[in-house]
């Protein structure tokens, strides 16, 4: 089993840290989070609260996530960073790829794309993107983006996106992974058919125990059940050594947390107590799993 450190919501000047941090406690990863914009009211809910209402406010800090692995890949050597996950269905796939491409190559291949369609129809349309057909729209811009970062000259011709022949260099010398994010039948279809992997929001352990049946199912239809494909999970309903276990044993691959938050630290609390925490959980957990 993996474990995934998220710097989701916390101060910016803490990313340097938190990332040498968990590359010397034997983290795997990084997961970084995406948020274009907080608009003051939005149509539509949020889809992975009970009540649809958002759990952050405008003044909580975001990053742009290829900017944050790009400065956070600087100052370590060996930790992989993915989106978990990046919104897809307002963003250009030709200019995404440029970014990806050039962030895989910048930190050594230590990245991966964690990709969402998105949920509220202000990100797409303020940010010039069709909130219609968003679905259909971002499976074409996954196939452009895996056409584009695979190398080589290449065009495409589909009904949102098409272009002639060009070519993006240098090319990452290993394969980017794309992991799905989303809890609904449609997600679980695009993980299956696209990606290496499928990453979760906050779930109860049951619910991740179903879903990852569904999954394997999806995987099935598409010829895919030998392959190998991450299960990144943000379980929350299960902990320590045994709980970790539990995920382990219905197909967790890769936990994604926050130690601090067991010690009852807030995301904008100061950074000694959270690297601490962070050695802490590595003494406890990573080191009786990994």
């Amino acid at each position: 089993m993996k474990f995934t450190l998220s710097v989701a919501m916390n101060p910016l000047g803490q990313y340097a840290e938190l990332a040498r941090t968990a590359e010397e406690n034997g983290f795997s990863s990084i997961a970084l989070p995406d948020s274009l914009f907080y608009s003051e009211s939005v149509s539509a809910k949020y889809p992975y609260t009970p009540d649809g209402s958002r759990f952050w406010n405008e003044e909580t800090p975001w990053a742009d996530p290829m900017v944050a692995v790009a400065s956070m890949s600087a100052v370590t050597s060996r930790i992989f960073f993915y989106t978990s996950v990046l919104k897809l269905g307002s963003r250009n796939p030709v200019l995404l790829a440029r970014q990806v491409g050039s962030v895989a190559v910048l930190s050594g291949d230590r990245f991966g794309l964690g990709l969402g369609v998105g949920w509220t129809p202000e990100e797409f349309e303020w940010c010039g993107a069709p909130y219609a057909q968003r679905g259909k729209r971002v499976d074409e811009a996954i196939e452009v983006l895996r056409l584009i970062l695979d190398g080589g000259m290449v065009e495409y011709h589909g009904k949102f996106f098409d272009f002639g022949k060009l070519r993006m260099s240098p090319t990452p010398e290993k394969r980017v992974p794309f992991y799905i994010g989303g809890h609904t039948e449609v997600a679980f279809r695009r993980a299956a058919r696209y990606a290496d992997g499928w990453s979760s929001a906050m779930m109860k352990f049951d619910d991740l125990r179903d879903t990852i049946g569904k999954l394997r199912g999806h995987l099935a239809e598409a010829g895919r059940e030998d392959d190998p494909f991450e299960i990144q999970a943000v379980c929350i309903d299960r902990f320590g050594v045994d709980g970790y276990r539990q995920q382990a044993d219905i197909g967790v691959t890769d936990v994604i947390t926050q130690p601090w938050v067991f010690d009852g630290i807030g995301f904008d609390g100061p950074i000694g107590p959270k690297k601490d925490a962070i050695k802490k959980f590595a003494d406890e957990i990573i080191a009786k799993l990994s």
